[in-house]
């Protein structure tokens, strides 16, 4: 079994949260991509790439609303 890196999505504030989600879209990548060196070839595919730039930001987004729930919105 793989070590623990994700013990909670609790996070103090609503910024650590979104620190989170972005995390975790990296973290996506990585997984779904091992490779450092392809994953670094095929960032000029989509560094200019609109499109794809708002679709990382969607992945992002989607995962900080995970974090925000689990979070009960930061609200007490």
């Amino acid at each position: 079994m793989a070590e623990s890196w994700l013990p909670s999505l609790i996070t103090a504030t609503p910024q650590e949260g979104f620190e989170l989600a972005a995390k975790l879209a990296r973290l996506g990548v990585k997984l779904t991509q091992p490779s450092a060196e392809i994953r670094d070839r095929l960032r000029s595919d989509y560094d200019e790439d609109t499109g794809q730039l708002i679709a990382a930001s969607q992945v992002v987004a989607v995962h900080f609303q995970t974090v925000a729930a689990a979070n009960n919105y930061w609200r007490d």
